[in-house]
């Protein structure tokens, strides 16, 4: 099984309407955001500041966000860390999200993963999934706090309810593990078939895996391909390399030494060992002109972009 990955994140200006009485900085917030939808980052970087500096928490994280982009002036995360702390310490949820970012990649700013903690925490307790995932990560991998696979169950566990797909890995992958939670194989394959469902790779590995192998689920080798297959058609050698061999031994498949070699071909330029090895091994197997005609298949799965290859 595939191991705990890390966290991807991006960062988002986040919008917020403003309802009731018109405050006096309504209308420079109104004109920053039509600036900034239009690209021009000067004008709404004026009419954010104004506003910020009469302290709208959504005005400030969106100077924060203008430096952290470098957007209409030099990117600085020292001068971003101090809009979005304006912002943050208001419970402007957004500005807190980008703090964590900051701090548990160490942007401009010293990395602080005990900071970082802090700032997810307070996100994730308004059921943002994204910091849910995050702060189980840091639990997960005991970064900035004690580890607790049990703490770190929890938070992915609030966050794949909501659909994250990360969380979703995370939590099956614990279930598989037995780490936070029981043992449990079958609950590992609904949380990797929820993730595998939004296209992740590595959800859809494992699941080949535990249809191959009869985890919690009745051993099925045409279901392991059908797994193995949309992983490795997404680039993920670890599938290539264990579709081939389904293809070498006729496990699933109808046995196909071009195919194999194919699928090892391709793993092993991808850098994956055991699959340059396995196609040392298939190669042995092969006349020439088989070998030919599977290198011309490669050739055509690459230029397809891995897709209907086989």
């Amino acid at each position: 099984m595939t191991t705990v990955r890390a966290t991807i994140w991006i960062l988002v200006a986040a919008l917020i309407a403003v309802g009731g009485v018109a405050p006096a900085w309504s209308g420079e917030v109104d004109e920053a955001h039509a600036a900034l939808m239009r690209n021009d980052y000067a004008v709404a970087l004026k009419k954010y500041k104004s506003a910020a500096t009469k302290g709208h928490a959504q005005a400030q994280s969106e100077v924060g966000h203008l430096y952290a982009e470098g957007l209409a002036v030099a990117q600085d995360y020292v001068e971003a860390v101090r809009w979005f702390r304006m912002a943050a310490v208001q419970g402007f949820a957004p500005a807190q999200l980008q703090l964590a970012y900051i701090y548990h990649l160490g942007l401009g700013v010293a990395q602080d993963l005990a900071e970082a903690a802090k700032w997810y925490r307070l996100v994730a307790a308004q059921g943002d999934p994204t910091a849910q995932f995050n702060l189980g990560l840091l639990y997960d991998l005991g970064q900035g706090v004690a580890q607790d696979p049990a703490e770190a169950a929890k938070w992915y566990g609030l966050a794949a309810a909501k659909g994250n797909d990360r969380a979703q890995f995370n939590l099956g992958l614990l279930h598989a593990e037995g780490r936070g939670v029981a043992q449990d194989d079958a609950a590992a394959l609904h949380w990797y078939r929820m993730a595998a469902a939004q296209g992740d790779a590595v959800a859809q590995l494992n699941l080949g895996v535990l249809h191959g192998n009869g985890q919690g689920v009745a051993q099925d080798d045409a279901q392991a391909v059908k797994w193995y297959r949309l992983a490795a058609a997404q680039g993920n050698d670890v599938a290539q390399t264990y579709l081939g061999s389904r293809y070498g031994n006729g496990q699933g498949v109808a046995r196909d030494y071009a195919l194999a070699y194919m699928w090892f071909s391709l793993g092993a330029e991808a850098g994956n060992a055991d699959a340059a090895q396995r196609l040392g091994l298939v190669t042995k197997l092969m006349s020439p002109a088989q070998i030919a005609d599977a290198q011309r298949l490669a050739i055509e799965c690459q230029a397809r972009k891995l897709k209907g290859c086989d």
